[in-house]
């Protein structure tokens, strides 16, 4: 999952399914694998954010769609803009 690859992929790889790559998810992270890819990605952008990538190719670089997606997604998943996130606002 932290590679971008989709749930069901995972799962195939694991040797196992769906539903039991979400049970396991569940109880490791306390959310399903989808939630925990979304927030794998916005850590990778983050890194690539903090190392001085703009915007733009960040969200290019980590599969957004573009960069008012990755912002969207950033304040969805941890309640602040990403400029403020990014200036450490996050803790």
């Amino acid at each position: 999952l932290d590679a971008g690859r989709p749930v069901g992929a995972t799962a195939d790889e694991l040797g196992i399914g769906a539903r039991q790559l979400h049970r396991r998810s569940l109880v490791a992270f306390g959310y399903g694998p989808k939630m925990l890819a979304r927030i794998l990605r916005m850590r990778r952008a983050l890194a690539l954010a903090r190392a001085g990538t703009p915007p733009a190719e960040t969200a290019a670089r980590t599969g957004y769609a573009d960069q008012a997606h990755l912002s969207r997604e950033v304040r969805a998943l941890a309640g602040l803009p990403l400029r403020e996130l990014l200036r450490g606002g996050g803790g």
